[in-house]
């Protein structure tokens, strides 16, 4: 049997309550500081746990947080708060964040944004009076002498609560419902009948159509012989090797696809046997799905099959006037299957022009929003387009961060100049480090090559916020959208 943590913020802190005594409630040496503490760390439980119905925007993994975790980090507070005169607020967060539940926690980005809620829940401010957890103050933190008093004021909470108290914009409801609408459309689906009804095209020629439409738009494969002509690998031009790897990647993608699509029109009409691979593939067409056989050979993509056609030809569009007209003076990082080689490749090309060694150089970034629509390549570095934001967007007018406009859940960054630097030194405030994603499930898997499946890299963005007020909204920028 398992207990499944109650939905809802309101809900969990009822259940909590619950389990409670007044003699456990002032049960300390320490009364208020304890009682307040309780409240805060219950409520920091509640919100971690509920956090995972935004999706990847509240954890980029969901994690299974327990009952268990909370009576640990209970006991260990009751512990500390009678065995220090003055409460260790950094070691109890330590215990919370990087043991308790930190435990669990197995992506950096999600141990940064833990860090940093703790905070909120566990600290100093808490035990004044009229802290409040919420910039509303709906959430308010409470010194209440009976857990019927607490059961009282908790009840009168919110059914649905805000963002706010989980740290994220009004548009985070959006996406919630989004996800959730989604989830239900993936049930009905899989749900469908694959029996075509007596009016209308059958389900042979609808995939038929499909596949002749998909096969008749695919662009030739890459001349790599002339691509290694034109570009061949010197010591001073790394990107040449990078456009020689991406020209390979696409071939193999382009050669499956061209293959299965032949395959499987010939299997539509008898001529070859229908294999399991080329009926998933055919079932995967009609739903509108990329097929696996595409999937695992091609790049990390949530986009419908539709879109998804679209984005290819756009991607081999931007490799193939890369080969015919020269190196582009902005280039559009979406359009890379690894964009890591592509950011190395940049590096290389610094270092040896300068003669430094390569592990002393890193990036310094500057958002260039006053760029015209073809500007000349930079003397160093390089100019990347094609960078989606989530959470919030890049205010041109005071040329910083800003919030959300309502309704806006993704907004286009303007072009980044990568510029190269032996010895940075990394600006102490001012600065928010954004991790670029390349889908937006965000998580990925650490891949062979010593990369990430999903993330890219960090980009430092200018803000006059402290930057956990931006970990805490879930920001972040992707090279490509789910539609």
């Amino acid at each position: 049997m398992t207990l499944e943590p109650p939905k809802g913020l309101k809900s969990n802190l009822v259940r909590t309550y619950n389990r409670f005594t007044d003699q456990y409630v002032n049960g300390s040496s320490k009364p208020d500081e304890w009682k307040r503490l309780v409240f805060g760390l219950c409520l920091f439980h509640a919100v971690i746990q509920d956090r995972r119905k935004f999706g990847p925007l509240g954890w980029n993994i969901r994690y299974d947080f327990t009952d268990g975790d909370l009576n640990v980090s209970l006991a260990q507070m009751h512990e500390y708060l009678d065995k220090f005169e003055a409460v260790p607020y950094r070691v109890l967060r330590f215990l919370f964040t990087e043991i308790n539940y930190g435990g669990r926690v197995t992506d950096d980005k999600d141990r940064r944004l833990i860090n940093n809620l703790v905070s909120t829940f566990v600290g100093a401010d808490v035990l004044s009076d009229g802290y409040a957890f919420s910039p509303s103050g709906t959430y308010m933190s409470l010194g209440l002498p009976t857990v019927k008093e607490y059961l009282d004021a908790i009840k009168a909470y919110p059914i649905q609560p805000k963002p706010e108290i989980f740290g994220l914009h009004e548009n985070a409801d959006i996406t919630c419902d989004q996800n959730d609408t989604y989830d239900m459309f993936a049930t009905v689906l899989s749900l469908q009948q694959r029996v075509a009804s007596s009016k209308g095209k059958s389900q042979e020629e609808v995939i038929g159509e499909l596949a002749a439409d998909v096969l008749g738009r695919l662009p030739a494969r890459f001349d790599m012989e002339q691509v290694q002509g034109r570009y061949p690998t010197t010591y001073h031009e790394s990107m040449n090797t990078v456009l020689a790897q991406e020209c390979i990647r696409y071939n193999t993608l382009l050669s499956v696809m061209e293959r299965s699509l032949k395959e499987t029109t010939k299997a539509l009409k008898g001529l070859v046997v229908m294999s399991p691979e080329l009926e998933k593939v055919a079932f995967s067409m009609y739903d509108n799905q990329v097929p696996d056989m595409w999937a695992a050979k091609a790049y990390p993509s949530l986009k419908p099959l539709s879109s998804w056609v679209n984005d290819l030809l756009d991607r081999c569009r931007f490799i193939a006037e890369w080969v015919e007209s020269g190196t582009p003076a902005v280039y559009w990082i979406s359009g890379f299957f690894f964009p890591q080689a592509f950011l190395t490749g940049t590096l290389q090309n610094y270092a040896r022009k300068h003669t430094f060694a390569i592990d002393t150089v890193s990036f310094g970034f500057q958002v260039m929003d006053g760029l015209g629509p073809e500007p000349p390549a930079p003397e160093d570095g390089c100019y990347i387009r094609g960078l989606f934001m989530e959470g919030a967007r890049w205010d041109d007018k005071v040329r910083l961060l800003g919030e959300s406009r309502p309704k806006e859940l993704f907004t286009e960054f303007p072009i980044i100049w990568l510029r190269p630097e032996q010895h940075r030194k990394k600006p102490e405030g001012g600065l928010y480090d954004c991790p670029v994603y390349k889908t937006l499930t965000r998580a990925g898997t650490l891949s062979t090559t010593g990369h990430s499946t999903n993330f890219v890299m960090y980009l430092e963005l200018p803000s006059d916020k402290d930057q956990g007020w931006w970990i805490n909204r879930g920001v972040g920028l992707f090279t490509s959208l789910a539609f």
